[in-house]
């Protein structure tokens, strides 16, 4: 199928920085008398928005991250990225060839605009977007696993959602792709196989994709 619009993914998409923020967001938990481990926020915060570490931490141990946490947290995570960030392997490459084909793309992040401006800002892939293409689970109600940032996104876009591929690495993201109406194609560089097994296809190198977007 031919798509007239590609939602990518920020984090572990298109630039690496889930690495990055899982360890520090490991490290603060722990800090802070939650003990997790970089596998832990891996498998249960990778994808998702802030919201869920908030509602995670709170039904597990019956208390409430600190007043200040959210600001604290992203202040680590851009010093962090302003110093060693790096887009994924491949992914310029990847939307050199959609702009060749005439296939429009955008940014569908559970981030705030903030973290997503200041990632691609970093990683130089900022003006192959641009601020009227990329859009965050703050502009709507419910982030991942709920369908509403992909169906804003493609309405902005002027796009139906089932001519739209979504980008994705993870499992809530291909949640709310699936329940978006979308297909969606699975990252597998750090999420395992079996984990994003209800995508529309999976792909471990930047490489693959554009024979499975523009097929």
């Amino acid at each position: 199928m031919r798509y007239d619009l590609v939602i990518f993914d920020n984090d572990g998409v298109l630039v690496d920085s889930e690495p990055i923020s899982n360890r520090i967001l490991a490290d603060y938990l722990t800090e802070l008398g939650h003990p997790t481990t970089y596998e832990e926020s891996v498998r249960d915060y990778m994808g998702a928005a802030v919201h869920r570490i908030h509602d995670t931490v709170l039904e597990r141990s019956g208390e409430r991250l600190p007043d200040g946490f959210d600001e604290d947290f992203h202040a680590r995570v851009f010093e962090a990225f302003r110093r060693q960030l790096e887009p994924v392997r491949g992914v310029a490459a990847v939307l050199d060839e959609l702009v060749a084909e005439g296939v429009a793309h955008c940014v569908g992040s559970s981030g705030s605009h903030e973290r997503i401006r200041v990632a691609l800002h970093r990683t130089g892939l900022f003006d192959r977007f641009g601020d009227g293409r990329i859009f965050s689970a703050q502009d709507v109600g419910r982030g991942k696993p709920a369908p509403d940032l992909f169906l804003h996104a493609a309405r902005e876009m002027g796009v139906a959602p089932e001519r739209c591929a979504v980008v994705e690495d993870s499992p809530l993201g291909v949640q709310a792709a699936r329940a978006a109406g979308m297909d969606v194609y699975g990252f597998t560089a750090m999420t395992p196989a079996g984990r994003l097994g209800d995508a529309t296809a999976l792909f471990a190198a930047m490489t693959e994709l554009p024979g499975l977007l523009l097929r």
